[in-house]
């Protein structure tokens, strides 16, 4: 059976890796600017304040580890009276992978960064909160940092693959901390990443990305979740946000969207590979789902529209 998770990681080319190390001390204050991409970051050594927009400032300390995925600014401080230095003044002057701040060494964070498919990244993009805390209590936050001293003795050693040790102990914090927040989310966080963990939808999931060109019934896909039809209907829509059929649906448009970018496949073959009689059928239901016809979409795509 599928993973659901891991399907989804494929879809969007999802690459973690390390963006290097924070060593601060004293009296000090980061900005992270805005941006559109996956950052997150684990303290081993310290306490500092987080302030995030809109939200009361936390203390965050070693054993926490945070995640920002939205485009709003980020600051970490000493104290809240200090004037932030922006990121990219602070990392200009990095050597090692270790950027420096204020004065002395109280404080150590290593953070990476998550690389997305330009076009399929929004995907997990908007399942994610904007910023996400996983505190040192959290049953997680052991192994996220026995995950954060192997990149630190990795980033260190300068051992024979070193880089490519690195980014993949970075993609396993990644999915820790995905784990993680799964875990915590409430009835807020529904959407496809919380059916995703699911206990009773996680098969049907399952079920729907291994043959995502068949013919699904609602009483099949009931019957994998142990659930009554209605009883079934309700509770996945509840927890992922959309109906079942309507979930396939997209997630088949998911596949089309990939496939159209980088397949020098037909349409007609695509339509039947995803489970549509006709030709002319899929291309209606991609343009209902993506606002576009397939072909213009294949075109935008290759001409770097």
């Amino acid at each position: 059976m599928s993973d659901p998770l891991s399907d989804v990681l494929r879809l969007v080319s999802a690459h973690s890796v390390v963006s290097g190390g924070l060593v601060a001390g004293g009296a000090w204050a980061m900005a992270f600017p805005a941006v559109g991409t996956i950052n997150f970051f684990g303290i081993l050594r310290g306490e500092c304040w987080l302030i995030d927009q809109d939200r009361p400032p936390q203390r965050i300390g070693a054993g926490d580890i945070f995640l920002r995925s939205a485009h709003r600014q980020l600051i970490l401080c000493s104290d809240l009276d200090t004037t932030p230095v922006d990121l990219y003044t602070v990392v200009a002057d990095k050597k090692n992978g270790l950027s420096h701040i204020g004065q002395g060494d109280e404080f150590f964070m290593l953070g990476g960064k998550v690389a997305l498919d330009a076009a399929a990244g929004k995907l997990l993009l908007d399942a994610l909160p904007a910023t996400l805390r996983i505190p040192a209590s959290s049953p997680h936050a052991a192994g996220m940092q026995w995950l954060l001293r192997q990149i630190v003795h990795e980033q260190t050693s300068a051992l024979p693959g070193t880089q490519a040790a690195s980014s993949q102990l970075a993609h396993l914090l990644f999915i820790q901390i995905l784990r993680a927040y799964l875990e915590q989310a409430g009835p807020e966080a529904a959407g496809w990443l919380r059916a995703a963990s699911d206990r009773r939808l996680a098969p049907v999931l399952g079920l729907l990305h291994a043959e995502p060109g068949r013919a699904w019934q609602l009483g099949e896909l009931a019957a994998a979740a142990g659930m009554s039809r209605a009883s079934f209907a309700a509770y996945f829509k509840a927890v992922a946000g959309v109906a079942p059929l309507r979930y396939l649906a997209q997630w088949r448009m998911r596949l089309a969207e990939r496939a159209l970018r980088g397949e020098a496949v037909t349409l007609a073959v695509l339509a039947q590979r995803l489970g549509y009689g006709s030709e002319s059928a899929f291309s209606n239901a991609f343009k209902r789902v993506t606002g576009m016809a397939p072909k213009h979409y294949r075109h935008a795509a290759q001409s770097g529209v």
